[in-house]
């Protein structure tokens, strides 16, 4: 008896614990592309019994968090310019939560970008993120109220992960308003989402790729192309924590397709050519993404590997 509990406990670790994020694990379905106006989406998918396996149980998204009522975000404190750089995370729920550098936090005395994935596990405790400014122009000692504005497009969070740094992050925001002919009184990121001219051609972006990733919930990742480049790559150890990610990520490559992008024309031997450093094996991958991207472990093991436009 005691035996077979052993053998249950350690059959019930090997499901949880993820395999490498590289081809040994993951299958690119360049055959189930699918592409609408500015933007190109390749699905990446399990072999085998790695599929959807979970890093550790129960695990959600910040955005699942806060639209179930279990995470509160605020600021961590008076308008002391010292807290501009964190934010208070209270999760009251029963599941940790993921949160990725790049996800975007509206309101409070200014909007914000968090800089650092973390896994923030259920607390009675006040827990504390790190976050960059995203709207140069603001900070007020009136609060308003935080809410949930997905991820940035992939040029800032490039910048983000790469440089940590709040000034090249500034300049990157402002490069963008200027190329978009987008104003904003404040140097708000988030004032090209208010755009009515940007609005309608994102919900019908949205509205196609939501549809397309409906056909198959074992989905662990995709590479995304505009014009002749890749412009990006999201991959996740478990298929749940991918479909909570999805959502905030599309908003994000959507609009980077709208305002930078063009037809895809790209083929795959190109992204093949991008994707083989990546996902060849986890020594090559390390050291790549240590320059053209960024890694997520949680306990010694992959959570999230992203890489950016060469």
């Amino acid at each position: 008896m005691l035996k077979k509990m052993i053998f249950l406990c350690l059959l019930f670790m090997y499901k949880i614990v993820p395999a490498q994020l590289t081809y040994q694990t993951l299958y690119v379905d360049y055959d189930s592309a699918w592409t609408y106006k500015n933007l190109k989406i390749i699905p990446i998918r399990p072999k085998g019994w790695a599929g959807p396996a979970r890093v550790v149980p129960g695990v959600i998204s910040l955005s699942q968090g806060l639209a179930n009522g279990s995470v509160v975000v605020s600021e961590r404190g008076s308008a002391a310019t010292e807290n501009v750089h964190w934010l208070r995370i209270n999760n009251n729920g029963t599941e940790s939560v993921y949160i990725g550098s790049g996800e975007i936090i509206l309101g409070g005395r200014q909007d914000r970008m968090v800089s650092k994935d973390t896994i923030l596990p259920p607390s009675r405790k006040d827990q504390y993120i790190p976050v960059m400014c995203v709207e140069e122009g603001r900070w007020s000692n009136k609060e308003k109220k935080f809410q949930y504005s997905n991820y940035a497009d992939p040029s800032l969070r490039k910048v983000l992960d790469k440089s940590k740094n709040q000034v090249l992050v500034w300049k990157e925001i402002a490069s963008q308003l200027d190329k978009s002919s987008v104003k904003s009184p404040t140097l708000a990121y988030l004032a090209h989402r208010s755009e009515k001219k940007y609005t309608p051609e994102q919900d019908e972006y949205l509205r196609y790729f939501t549809n397309a990733f409906k056909t198959d919930s074992s989905i662990m990742g995709f590479v995304c192309m505009s014009g002749d480049k890749v412009i990006g790559c999201d991959i996740y150890a478990g298929s749940n924590l991918f479909y909570g990610e999805l959502q905030p990520l599309l908003h994000g490559y959507i609009e980077e397709a709208i305002r930078f992008g063009s037809t895809p024309v790209i083929e795959d031997e190109k992204v093949k050519a991008y994707l083989n450093p990546i996902l060849t094996d986890e020594t090559s991958q390390e050291l790549y993404l240590k320059k053209n991207g960024k890694m997520y472990k949680y306990k010694e093991k992959v959570v999230h590997i992203t890489s950016y436009a060469q």
